[in-house]
């Protein structure tokens, strides 16, 4: 992303003659970095749903809440990210999408909804069950 956008200013400012295809990239890029960088704050226990929350919490119920909040990420990742994220990948390239300057089909853009989706759903489903085990230690 960052050599499309330092490209796309070396050309337009520099060279006079903008290039096409640089904020596709630039764009596309930012859609994956986003939503990758999403199921990587969830494997670390960085996202401020789950941080902010639990710490106004009783420490009693916060192994409660801990709980319904990882199985509540997990229950929206798998229903809206995983199964709408496939069937949009689905429909897609059914209709033939395809970005209007790289003409790229739009189902392999949109293929890291899904993909994004399994991450979250296993980081949370795996930091569930762990904190389940430690619980009961």
């Amino acid at each position: 992303m960052l050599f499309s956008v330092i490209w796309q200013v070396f050309s337009r400012f520099i060279l006079k003659n903008p290039s096409t295809i640089t904020d596709e990239i630039s764009s596309f890029s930012l859609i994956w970095v986003g939503l990758l960088g999403a199921a990587y704050a969830t494997g670390k226990h960085l996202h401020l749903a789950i941080d902010l929350i639990p710490e106004k919490v009783v420490a009693k119920k916060q192994n409660l809440f801990d709980g319904i909040v990882y199985l509540s990420t997990f229950l929206f990742a798998f229903t809206v990210m995983v199964i709408g994220g496939i069937r949009l990948c689905q429909l897609s390239f059914q209709f033939g999408q395809t970005s209007a300057t790289l003409e790229i089909p739009l189902g392999f853009i949109y293929m890291v909804v899904p993909i994004s989706g399994i991450l979250i759903c296993y980081y949370s489903l795996h930091t569930f069950i762990n904190n389940r085990k430690l619980n009961k230690a």
